[in-house]
């Protein structure tokens, strides 16, 4: 059993944190308070790969394995929590069913724009004000045929990428008689006619990554933008959610890591009773957790992108890893405000930003208490 990287996913690795380092970690608190997504640096990403992290080269994109791809989404998400998850989103849910799913022409159309950096980004469009966790039974935007094109109409929220978008996968009920069958994904370009996006949400956290709710009224695209097989959406959103709760497990990581770094550096700095505060017992035990439940979430989350790259399932570990690694990053996030004392609750320091950034991971991409369901199905075999 070998748990060393390759001195290709080494190198990859040293290559975006040098990258995260001076383009995206500097900038993180300004974009965070501005609420305003750091284009200066994304801008930058596409002749690195991160735009297209695992795209075919024929159409692009990096096509790196798949712990190359949480590598560098834990790396994003050391330097700004905000722009790794749009980035994570970009990849995992939105160009990740189009390389799984679409067809030939669709690759060709989309892939080498959204992964060169040249355009925009991508969005996936799932939740609805009736559907969270309910997928099935609560999805109520329809898509009807027409003739040769599709006519959408309904509304979406919590959407990541929406206003910063050249496209979104949106899920879609293709069927009104219901079932798990009659569900179907459709690629919708963000500027169709008919396309309404929101404000920003005004968020706790990750302000640097828009968020809005979108109204589709009567947008029509065209029949071949069907992605996949007409009533085949549902399954195919479950897989895209498999792929990417690694990445948020990864971004989790990030987070986490960044956060344990702040505490470690100002409990050797910060004197408290004529000794650094890193010589009292107390101090030692939280950073001692942290560093020990970091190496652990890490452990998983490369272990779910390992069965993942040797084609085995991972719906299993991909929910344990997310589970455990966005659990943890909250602790670790907590602990280091603690260190900092009343510091630590202010924005002069790092870690007030990345407690509230970390506070999404166990809520998006599925919540914490459906991984455990997931997560217990799998054992059960329900």
């Amino acid at each position: 059993m070998d748990f060393s990287l390759t001195d290709e996913q080494q190198q990859f690795r040293d290559l975006v944190h040098r990258f995260v380092a001076s383009e995206v970690k500097p900038t993180a608190a300004e974009v965070d308070e501005e609420a305003r997504f750091n284009w200066e640096a994304v801008g930058k990403m596409g002749p690195l790969g991160l735009l297209g992290l695992e795209v075919p080269e024929a159409y692009g994109g990096a096509e790196v394995d798949a712990l190359s791809a949480a590598i560098a989404i834990e790396e994003l998400g050391w330097g700004c929590g905000s722009t790794a998850l749009a980035i994570s989103a970009h990849n995992g849910l939105a160009l990740g069913p189009v390389v799984r799913y679409g067809s030939d022409a669709q690759k060709e159309q989309w892939l080498p724009l959204l992964a060169s950096g040249e355009g925009r980004l991508a969005c996936l469009a799932l939740t609805e004000p009736g559907a969270g966790s309910d997928l099935q039974g609560g999805v109520r935007t329809m898509a009807v045929k027409e003739g040769d094109s599709w006519i959408i109409d309904g509304n979406k929220m919590w959407m990541t990428n929406a206003s910063i978008s050249d496209v979104m996968i949106v899920l879609c009920r293709t069927d009104p008689a219901g079932g798990s069958g009659s569900l179907s994904q459709i690629i919708v370009p963000s500027d169709a006619e008919g396309i309404s996006i929101g404000p920003a949400e005004k968020k706790m956290g990750l302000n640097g990554s828009p968020t809005h709710a979108v109204n589709f009224d009567e947008v029509r695209v065209p029949a071949e933008n069907l992605l996949g097989r007409e009533g085949k959406g549902l399954q195919q959103t479950l897989e895209t959610l498999d792929h990417g709760r690694i990445g948020i497990g990864a971004l989790a990581v990030g987070l986490a890591q960044a956060a344990y770094e702040e505490a470690v550096q100002y409990a050797q700095d910060r004197e408290a009773f004529g000794q650094p505060i890193a010589q009292y017992q107390a101090i030692q035990w939280m950073i001692a957790d942290a560093a020990t439940e970091i190496q652990a979430a890490r452990l998983m989350v490369y272990y779910a992108a390992w069965q993942k790259q040797n084609g085995r399932r991972f719906t299993k570990e991909a929910a344990m890893a997310k589970l455990f690694a966005t659990e943890v990053s909250e602790r670790v996030c907590r602990n280091a405000i603690q260190i900092h004392g009343g510091y630590g609750y202010s924005r002069e320091f790092p870690v007030e930003r990345i407690y509230r950034d970390t506070r999404l991971m166990t809520i998006g991409e599925g919540t914490s208490e459906i991984q455990r369901l997931v997560i217990a199905r799998h054992i059960l075999e329900l």
